[in-house]
């Protein structure tokens, strides 16, 4: 029974509509003294009882049935409002000051940090391909992006709708002076020398759309159209042999141009980025992927140039030409050309506007994202040239909980996106060509395995040894040249290029890791040669990619028949790695090989030398007071290094007596006697002898570096700075891991080597 009261009778309903009457009627206070004086006159002088209660009664029903009138309009016009924003083609502009004051807060610890790793290695990659003519060699220093981050919707932000595509548009605003981007630059003729370049100031200015996919799980973004680019650079000196803190010219606009064309490239629509949003995160670095493109078919295919008219639509042209023009598009043959880097694929020649191919490549990723792009060209017969007609593109990203991520732009600009939640699935997707009805695509897209930094391969389970190296327990896999030996075999070839006319092919395999050059024998007669060669190189950290070359043998010179990369990161001791790597920037051919990764005490120790498993680390850093060999003063020294049989050299440092190479160079350790040769280079004479010494090392404790100023003999004057160690593995892994004859501690901060 009381249940029922409170729900006729709520107090709380009570004192808010109370205190809303309040609010409207601030002189409903006053009724309480009428109602005194009501009571007064009732009690003493006439009876008011039966009509002022009835009077007061429906007062108040009027007043509480205005309140809830006024509930359900609010209630009814908040979701008149969310039905608005979801069904409305465009939503009102609303401010985001909001989002610029959160991103104040999370940028210099969480948000730059990550970004500048990110766009560091976008910048040496892009340096590398693209160096001014003026700059020899370039590398990359420092980079941070500052504290400053960039101003999101400075003039608001709104949704739109485009067929059925959600888009947020809104401003992007990033006007800074507090980076540091630091660059060194090795000049060329006529200016010689070094150089450092200081990027201090960055404007860029543009609208961003951001359109949400695959029902949240990314979200893909670009720039409208090419954003406004502002940089601000300064000149400093670089060192000894450098150029006084002098405007280079021409480095301003090179390095505007280069930030211009990459945003072009990556990001300017209809070029697209993607951002993943998984639900979980396995924290690992992809470095590679084997990718499986199935080229189906093509629709709808017409000729038409890059200008957008076509050869079969000609208004003004009598029905002769119409019947010609009819003839030639039945007759239209094209085939594609698969292009993913340098790694290019072609399909046979098709004819129809409704070609039918199905026809799989083998395509390999260097990285974890990458780009397949779809070149269709017309051959026409009688004509050896072929001419290009259209092209498409699909994008794919690796996702940190082991999925995939496939997009293209769909037609109207809109968003074509298939997501893959684990290797091996098959996706299949139909893009439309570039340009205006000019066709579309059928591709089916199977991505059958992710390569990580640790060894471990998405698409199998990881061994035991691999999950203690995941987890930080038990060796690591990351070994310098001080631990390991790669052993690569050359297995064999499969359709390499044929380059004879009369169809014949002399094939052979050079392989490049790090310095040293090995090459197979040659296979007469053979495009599809079987070598069996088994190589060794010793291991290099730091990401060091083989580089693979095959030529045939041609009596005026060899010819290239394509080349290749295979990354080496992560190979685990014991398990042979079979892998098939295409040739790049050849139509066909691919190549076999078997890699493994063994311990280089084990592969020697049958070997019975007491210096096997060691080896010398000599670091050469700098000399001073050398004489001066040339006539203006000065000299241009280097070092030859002789040990034994073997003989290294040290690279050039131009107009000074008193060099710095910071370079370090290995040798087995067999006990043979270590010369330095310093020399002065000539360019039309000979060498000259500035010194010579004597480096011992015999007496040197294992594993621990001595640092020591040797006078050179021979001359009158000059010293050079070593340092020198005996190097025994062994005995490092009974080391802690804070000593100080760590071998990564020294090649963290010496890494050239040059070889001769």
């Amino acid at each position: 029974m009381g249940r029922r009261k409170n729900k006729l009778f709520d107090m709380n309903e009570v004192v808010k509509l109370f205190n809303k009457l309040l609010d409207e009627q601030p002189l409903l206070l006053l009724v309480i003294p009428l109602l005194v004086v009501l009571w007064a006159v009732e009690k003493w002088f006439f009876s008011l009882s039966n009509w002022v209660l009835l009077a007061l009664a429906v007062w108040a029903t009027i007043q509480y049935g205005s309140y809830q009138r006024r509930n359900i309009v609010e209630d009814l016009n908040k979701k008149w409002m969310q039905m608005t924003l979801q069904t409305s083609p465009t939503t009102p502009l609303e401010h985001c000051e909001w989002l610029n004051k959160l991103l104040l807060e999370i940028w210099l610890n969480f948000i730059n940090p990550k970004l500048s790793l990110r766009f560091a290695s976008i910048v040496e990659r892009r340096l590398k391909n693209r160096k001014s003519r003026l700059i020899e060699k370039i590398e990359l220093q420092e980079f941070s992006l500052g504290s400053r981050p960039p101003l999101f919707g400075l003039h608001g932000v709104r949704w739109a709708t485009s067929g059925g595509q959600r888009i947020m548009r809104l401003g992007f605003d990033w006007d800074t002076d507090d980076v540091n981007i630091m660059l060194s630059a090795k000049l060329a003729m006529p200016l010689m020398g070094t150089a450092r370049i200081v990027v201090n100031s960055i404007h860029v200015k543009g609208d961003l759309l951001l359109m949400p996919i695959l029902e949240g799980r990314a979200i893909v973004y670009s720039f409208v159209s090419t954003p406004e680019v502002r940089i601000g650079v300064a000149f400093g000196s670089g060192g000894s042999q450098s150029l006084p803190a002098t405007e280079l010219p021409g480095v301003s606009s090179w390095l505007v141009k280069i930030a211009t064309d990459t945003l072009n490239k990556r990001m300017v629509e209809p070029r697209r980025q993607c951002l993943a949003l998984p639900p979980q995160d396995f924290h690992k670095q992809a470095v590679g992927g084997v990718l499986y493109v199935t080229v189906l078919s093509a629709n709808k295919l017409s000729r038409c140039n890059s200008k957008g008219t076509c050869s079969t639509k000609q208004t003004n042209s009598s029905i002769d030409t119409h019947t010609e023009n009819r003839a030639e598009s039945k007759e239209l043959q094209t085939f594609l050309e698969i292009e993913i880097e340098e790694l290019t694929r072609r399909t046979d020649v098709r004819a129809g506007s409704c070609p039918t191919w199905d026809t799989t490549f083998n395509l390999i990723l260097h990285d974890n994202a990458g780009i397949v792009k779809f070149n269709l060209y017309e051959r026409t017969p009688g004509n050896v040239k072929y001419d290009y007609l259209t092209s498409c593109e699909i994008k794919m990203r690796y996702v940190s909980d082991d999925s995939t991520v496939f997009w293209a732009v769909g037609s109207d600009s809109s968003v074509i996106a298939k997501h893959a939640e684990s290797c091996g699935k098959e996706i299949e997707m139909t893009v439309p060509f570039e340009g205006f009805n000019l066709g579309e695509l059928t591709v089916r897209l199977v991505l059958k395995e992710w390569q990580f930094a640790d060894g471990s391969h998405s698409s199998t389970s990881l061994s035991s040894s691999s999950r203690r190296s995941l987890s930080g327990h038990g060796p690591t896999n990351h070994f310098s040249k001080t631990g390991r030996k790669i052993c690569i075999t050359v297995v064999e070839g499969k359709d390499l290029l044929v380059k004879d006319k009369i169809g014949k092919s002399d094939p052979y395999v050079k392989l490049q890791y790090g310095k040293s050059i090995q090459r197979t024998k040659h296979v007469p007669h053979s495009s599809n040669p079987a070598f069996n060669q088994k190589f060794e190189f010793d291991e290099i950290g730091g990401g060091e990619y083989l580089k693979i070359k095959c030529y045939t043998e041609e009596t005026f010179g060899d010819e290239s028949i394509g080349s290749a990369r295979v990354n080496l990161e992560g190979l685990l001791e014991g398990s042979v790695r079979d892998v098939c790597i295409p040739l790049e920037k050849v139509n066909s051919g691919e190549l076999r090989l078997q890699i493994e990764a063994v311990k280089v005490d084990d592969s020697e120790s049958s070997k019975g030398s007491s210096h096997a498993n060691g080896w010398i680390e000599l670091v050469l850093i700098e000399a001073r007071d050398l004489i001066a060999a040339d006539l203006r003063g000065t000299s241009d020294p280097f070092v030859r290094v002789q040990y034994g049989h073997l003989k290294r050299t040290t690279k050039v440092m131009y107009k000074t007596l008193h060099p710095k190479w910071f370079q370090t160079l290995e040798f087995p350790d067999d006990g043979s006697t270590l010369t330095l040769h310093v020399k002065d280079h000539n360019t039309l004479l000979p060498t000259s002898n500035i010194g010579t010494c004597v480096v011992e090392y015999h007496m040197l404790p294992p594993n621990q570096m001595a640092d020591k100023w040797i006078p050179l003999q021979g001359v009158k004057r000059g010293d050079i700075h070593v340092q020198i160690t005996r190097k025994i593995p062994e005995l490092e892994k009974k080391t802690s891991v804070g000593s100080d004859s760590s071998p990564t501690k020294v090649h963290r901060q010496i890494s050239d080597q040059v070889y001769i």
